[in-house]
């Protein structure tokens, strides 16, 4: 089985204090990003993560 052609839509976003963004992962759902997202910003840390749609996907879709 290969995921080499997954669909995955969502990114999780990372940004930090000098407003530097760096991809986190892609997922399938945004709710699945999003729990990502939530549980990473839980642990502590004092950069932001925002769940973003790819912009491929928008125009598909």
């Amino acid at each position: 089985m290969s995921d080499g052609n997954a669909v995955l839509p969502w990114l999780v976003i990372r940004q930090d204090s000098n407003g530097n963004r760096y991809r986190v992962g892609r997922y399938a759902t945004r709710t699945e990003a999003q729990e990502v997202a939530d549980r990473l910003e839980g642990e502590g840390q004092e950069q932001l993560y925002a769940v973003e749609r790819t912009a491929a996907s928008r125009q598909s879709g």
